[in-house]
């Protein structure tokens, strides 16, 4: 699910010259009313930076006070979406992200709420909840591509997920086909 652009640059090896700091994220999942495995994303609010309204899983940049980058993902997760750390089973860690755009290095988790109580959102971040059922996510027919002027890159055609009314591409897309590779592994 990377663009070419992306690959070139993985390729290159100028990462770890660019000093690039650290966020953790987490792919939460945990069932709706109907029992049936939901993926929660959220919506960023619009704001002057390069992730503005864009979808992504909850997490964010490592602070001072962080123990570990799995720490910053339970830490961020609270704070975005209300969910308390000690809710949350953590299942294992996937591919490290580099996002150029911002010079971050990103962790995600994979995560289970098994008994879920009401998501608080965090109204200076978060503009809404994306809540992705597991069937959607796994179904090939939600699998696109689209031609997208970035921060980084003008015209380019990226892969993407076409979830619930939102193009998921990106890192975020990266990391959910990572999910998908995985649960097919398994299933």
């Amino acid at each position: 699910m990377a663009p070419e652009v992306r690959i070139r640059e993985l390729e290159s090896g100028n990462i770890i010259r660019k000093n690039p700091k650290k966020a953790g994220v987490m792919a939460l999942f945990y069932p709706d009313a109907g029992h049936h495995t939901q993926v929660l994303l959220i919506l960023r609010r619009a704001y002057e930076g390069v992730h503005s309204n864009q979808v992504a899983f909850p997490g964010g940049k490592k602070e001072k006070g962080d123990s570990s980058i799995l720490a910053t993902a339970l830490r961020e997760t609270y704070e975005e979406v209300g969910v308390k750390p000690e809710h949350i089973e953590v299942i294992r860690s996937m591919s490290e992200v580099y996002i150029p755009p911002s010079n971050f290095w990103v962790q995600p988790y994979v995560g289970l709420y098994k008994k879920p109580d009401p998501f608080i959102l965090q109204q200076e971040e978060v503009e809404q909840l994306i809540e992705v059922p597991l069937l959607q996510l796994m179904d090939d027919a939600f699998l696109t591509s689209q031609t997208l002027s970035t921060s980084y890159a003008k015209n380019i055609e990226v892969p993407a997920f076409e979830l619930n009314g939102f193009t998921v591409w990106g890192a975020t897309a990266m990391m959910l086909n990572e999910i998908r590779e995985l649960i097919k592994q398994v299933v």
